[in-house]
Parts: structure tokens; C-alpha cells; sequence
């Protein structure tokens, strides 16, 4: 397409982080969002009439007709992520769709080969993979100031309100851990380390049939003759975690606290002497890279991102399947 033509978003749900990434967008040259939708006209107009953008809807296919934007964000809640991405295809309307973008392989397989056969873009909107605290700790490693990695945590937790019909609880909003925080966890440390060689998962359910603390465990092969190293992914809805990543090397370690959204990295040598510190002071909406890299990636014709390819989100959902498997 057109690098002079102004890039038109259109979002699907409009909702609280709906609202984020309209600011992400509008932060952006040569974009903009020009239309809404949701199941729900009033919500629709209001979100529309509070942003001044031209088009709102209730209907979510109505507006692919109309409008035919570039690319369409899905902010709803993870159960319609899988049926809204597949009506996307049926108009050849690219997709950013937030995580989890599904519930299980079978659905993220159905999509990605769709849109393969297509020739239309699709990701998974884990923005967290873009981040520069995140980014900063992947240079570390990759630059050996650890030595070769040998085990890493990553927990990210926190109580959440206790009602049973909202969308953590709520089966029917695709509720539970894995999907609002466990997505994180693995798509952040495949980031860090690369595709596990194994994995192991084991969930806790509470009484509305949803996981509400989740553990996985990945084993990742050794590189030029090191031993193999291994990771721990925690997350539950139920206690407030201390949220944070540590990748310990055989001559150092990096931490990066709350990794899905922080700002900082510190790398510290085999005794413990912090040797470096990270601070982003520059990102004001973390969207905004995500966002950037969808519009790159359409206006050069790719159909996935490197950042978050296809595969990617089919191997998270992989990790879900193994999670449900424990009900």
C-alpha cells in the first residue's frame, strides 16, 4: 500500500483497552482510527463521540463492509477473538488482535492458516515482546554479559475482584489465568530464551470452572555443549505476587521488574554488584510499538511479524491446551 496514504484502524469493542490504543494510534504519523464498533450502539457512539472518530457501529461485519480499513483491533474478551479474527479473513481485513488471541491450538491453527491462505496479516497484540526494559534484557543476554543461561523465573499475579460472572472468573468472557496472565509469562520468556525443548504445565480451578493459578515449567536445550537451562512461569488471580523476571546466567543475572509493562532492567555480576541499569523514560504508551509495527508490517506485505510470528502465538496456545487438560 500507499507509505503516504493515511493508515486507517477501525477497533472491534470499546472497552478500557480500547482506549489505549486509540491513544497508541493517534500518537503515530499518518494514522489514525476511523471507526468503532461494539455489540452495544450506545458504547460505540459515546467512544466514537469522545475521540471524534467519523464511524460507529453495532455491528462488527457492517463495519468491515463500510469501512475497509487497513487493519482492525480486537479489544473485546477472549471468547470472541476466535470468531471475530475468522470474520476479518472472510473480508480480507488485516487483524491485531489482543491476547490471549485464543483459547486453544486448534482455534490459533484455524486462523493462522486462513490467513496464510489468504495472504492477509495477522498478530497477536503482546506488546510486552516490544517493550525496552524487555528489549534491553534480551541485548544482555544475547550479548553473553550472563554466560549461558541456566534458570529463569517469571511470576505475575495479582488478587483480582472476586466475582464470578466479571471476565476473570467468567467462563463465558473466556475467563482465567492463563489467558490474562500466563500469555504473558510464556510469550515473554520464549522471548528472553527461545522455543522450549519441553514443557510441563499444571493449573489450579476455582469454583466458576476457570484456572486461577497456573505453573508451567520449560526446559530450553544448551547451546554449544552448555547444559540444558530451565524456567518457571507463575500466575494466579488469587494473591498479590511479587510480579518480576530474573534470568540467572553461569556468571551473572538480569532482573526486570513487572516485565508485561515496567520500565526497568538491572544486570548484576556473578557476586551480586549491579554492573548496569535501565530506565525507559522515553515510552509514554507502550502500545504505540505494537501499533507501529502492525503498519510496517502491512505496508510491506508481510503477512505475520517477526516479532510475533504465527508460530508463536500456536505454541502459547499449545501451553493453554496442556493447562485445561488439568481440569
Amino acid at each position: 500500500m500507499n507509505p503516504n496514504t493515511t493508515f486507517r484502524f477501525a477497533i472491534m469493542g470499546a472497552g478500557n483497552i480500547a482506549n489505549k490504543f486509540y491513544d497508541a494510534v493517534n500518537r503515530l504519523g499518518n494514522c489514525c482510527v476511523a471507526a468503532v464498533a461494539s455489540k452495544s450502539m450506545e458504547r460505540a457512539k459515546s467512544f466514537a463521540d469522545k475521540y471524534g472518530i467519523a464511524g460507529a457501529y453495532d455491528s462488527y461485519e457492517q463495519m468491515l463492509i463500510e469501512e475497509k480499513p487497513d487493519c482492525v483491533y480486537i479489544a473485546t474478551t477472549c471468547d470472541s477473538h476466535y470468531e471475530l479474527s475468522m470474520l476479518c479473513l472472510q473480508y480480507n481485513t488485516p487483524i491485531l488482535c489482543e491476547k490471549a488471541m485464543f483459547l486453544n491450538s486448534t482455534e490459533a491453527q484455524e486462523v493462522f492458516a486462513l490467513a496464510k491462505e489468504k495472504q492477509v496479516f495477522v498478530m497477536e497484540a503482546m506488546w510486552s515482546r516490544f517493550l525496552p526494559a524487555v528489549n534491553k534484557a534480551k541485548e544482555w543476554l544475547q550479548a553473553d554479559k550472563i554466560g549461558d543461561p541456566v534458570y529463569a523465573n517469571i511470576k505475575v499475579g495479582f488478587r483480582a475482584p472476586q466475582d464470578p460472572e466479571n471476565r476473570y472468573f467468567g467462563p463465558k468472557l473466556g475467563g482465567g489465568a492463563a489467558y490474562d496472565l500466563t500469555v504473558y509469562c510464556y510469550e515473554i520468556m520464549t522471548w528472553m530464551l527461545g522455543e522450549p525443548s519441553e514443557v510441563k504445565a499444571s493449573a489450579v480451578f476455582g469454583p466458576t470452572g476457570v484456572d486461577v493459578t497456573d505453573h508451567v515449567l520449560l526446559r530450553f536445550s544448551g547451546k554449544n555443549g552448555a547444559p540444558d537451562a530451565m524456567a518457571s512461569c507463575e500466575s494466579s488471580f488469587m494473591t498479590n505476587m511479587t510480579e518480576g523476571m530474573t534470568v540467572l546466567g553461569s556468571t551473572g543475572r538480569i532482573m526486570v521488574p513487572n516485565p508485561h509493562y515496567g520500565s526497568e532492567a538491572f544486570l548484576y555480576d556473578e557476586q551480586g554488584n549491579q554492573i548496569e541499569a535501565f530506565k525507559d523514560e522515553a515510552t509514554e504508551n507502550g502500545f504505540v510499538y505494537e501499533a507501529q509495527e502492525v503498519v510496517n508490517c502491512i505496508r510491506t506485505g508481510k503477512i505475520e511479524s517477526d516479532i510475533v510470528p504465527h508460530a508463536q502465538t500456536i505454541a502459547c496456545a499449545k501451553v493453554f491446551d496442556l493447562l485445561m487438560a488439568e481440569k
